[in-house]
């Protein structure tokens, strides 16, 4: 788990669920970790492999970017995509 900011609620929480040897995966982490550069939140990275429940809940279908416990993407993210999406939950 990264921390991009403190744990109190004027950060969003985001989830990314992976799994090793996922490119998209890999993908979607460096544009998060670009976004969380600039811009505070708090970042856990879920690997669905240790987790049979979890993977059999998402499977093929990762990466998966939650944000505040909502999909907010699936596959793929721009960083201007995630910056407007966390803007859209601030507040929240």
């Amino acid at each position: 788990m990264r921390d991009g900011g403190s744990m109190t609620g004027a950060h969003p929480q985001v989830v990314l669920y992976s799994k090793p040897g996922c490119h998209l995966c890999d993908e979607m982490k460096h544009v998060v970790d670009r976004v969380l550069a600039r811009r505070p939140f708090s970042l856990s990275v879920i690997d669905i492999s240790t987790d049979p429940e979890l993977g059999a809940r998402y499977g093929l279908e990762i990466p998966v970017l939650e944000i505040d416990g909502r999909k907010a993407a699936k596959y793929r993210i721009t960083e201007r995509e995630l910056e407007e999406k966390l803007a859209g939950r601030r507040g929240r």
